[in-house]
């Protein structure tokens, strides 16, 4: 049992989930990757709940890592833009952490909410620049977190079945709310 830890744990049933799906993922699936017995996973985990609880924390921090550094060098929309882009290349590319993540509130607990802090905060900062209201930059934080992860939802589950292209739909998708946002400037 060689360099075992809660870390290596949630890992492995990061890429597990991704591979064979979030409904598929079994301790005995991540013990054998491990190359351990499952009840050793009890040194480290409580159960199989409390890894898709922190696969949901996993996903929404490298997410949040991830969209920061998107924006990066950027201002205002094109921020907004990078940021969205930064957020669906992930859920789409990692269908698995993605799905534990669908059902995060931050409101829950104060280890939830550290896991978005700086996310909603730099949501919050570049909408500031483009002089948009506190409570609008809330209701628009739900807008892009519906539209986000519904979209990505739908694509993860392959149910677009029209030939028109996925990329054009989230394009001209992101713009139509991009478009919406900025009748918002300067409002109260």
């Amino acid at each position: 049992m060689s360099n075992i830890s809660r870390e290596r744990i949630i890992e492995t049933a990061a890429n597990l989930s991704n591979k064979a799906g979030l409904e598929n993922l079994s301790l005995k699936m991540i013990a054998e990757e491990l190359k351990i017995k499952s009840p050793s996973l009890y040194n480290h985990v409580s159960s199989l709940d409390d890894i898709k609880k922190q696969l949901m924390l996993y996903g929404w921090k490298q997410i949040e890592t991830l969209t920061i550094e998107a924006a990066v060098g950027v201002t205002g929309y094109e921020a907004l833009k990078n940021m969205c882009y930064a957020f669906y290349d992930y859920a789409i590319n990692n269908k698995g952490i993605f799905t534990a993540m669908l059902w995060y509130n931050k409101y829950e607990s104060i280890e939830k909410e550290n896991a978005t802090r700086k996310l909603f905060e730099m949501i919050f900062k570049v909408m500031k620049t483009v002089n948009i209201s506190d409570e609008n930059i809330n209701h628009i934080i739900r807008t892009l977190r519906s539209f986000l992860e519904g979209f990505s939802l739908l694509v993860n589950n392959n149910a677009f079945g029209n030939p028109v292209s996925i990329k054009e739909s989230f394009d001209l998708s992101l713009e139509i709310i991009i478009n919406g946002i900025k009748t918002l400037e300067g409002t109260e």
